[in-house]
C-alpha cells in the first residue's frame, strides 16, 4: 500500500522542517547504568522526562545512587538493582554515599531532539524507499 500524499508530506516536513524538538508525547524509554569497579557506567546520562533509569550493582558490595533533594536509592546490594522514573527536569549530580569518589550526572530534558527521536522511532521503509503507512 502506498502512503498518501498528505502523510508523505507530513513525514518530509518533519524530517526537513525547522522544528528543533519533539514534545514529551514520545514513548518512555528505559536506560541502564552499570555500577562496576566502584564507578557508574555511563557516568553521565541524558534522558527525557518520563524515562526510567535502572542502576545495576555488579560490584561485590553495596552502593547508593543519591542526589540530595532529588532521589536516593538507599543501599543497593551486590547483584541487585534500583529503578528511578524521572518526573522532574534538570541536571542531577549524584554520588554513592558509601564511596563519595563515585560521581554521576543524570540530565532530564523536557523534550527530545529530532536526532534522538530517529534513534528511538525509526519508521518502516519499504523496498521503494517510501514510508509504509497504515500497516
Amino acid at each position: 500500500m502506498r502512503p498518501s500524499l498528505p502523510a508523505l508530506a507530513c513525514a518530509l516536513a518533519f524530517v526537513f522542517g525547522g522544528g528543533a524538538a519533539i514534545g514529551t508525547a514520545a514513548a518512555a524509554t528505559s536506560h541502564t547504568v552499570v555500577i562496576d569497579g566502584v564507578k557508574y557506567d555511563p557516568e553521565a546520562l541524558t534522558i527525557i522526562r518520563g524515562d526510567t533509569v535502572v542502576w545495576i550493582n555488579k560490584d561485590p558490595f553495596p552502593h547508593t545512587v543519591t542526589s540530595k533533594g532529588a532521589f536516593d536509592s538507599h543501599s543497593i546490594a551486590a547483584g541487585k538493582s534500583w529503578k528511578y522514573a524521572a518526573h522532574e527536569t534538570g541536571e542531577f549530580a549524584y554520588t554513592c554515599t558509601f564511596h563519595p569518589n563515585m560521581k554521576g550526572t543524570l540530565t532530564v530534558n523536557l523534550s527530545i531532539s529530532r536526532k534522538d527521536f530517529f534513534f528511538r522511532f525509526t519508521p518502516p521503509i519499504n523496498s521503494t524507499g517510501l514510508l509504509q503507512m497504515g500497516q
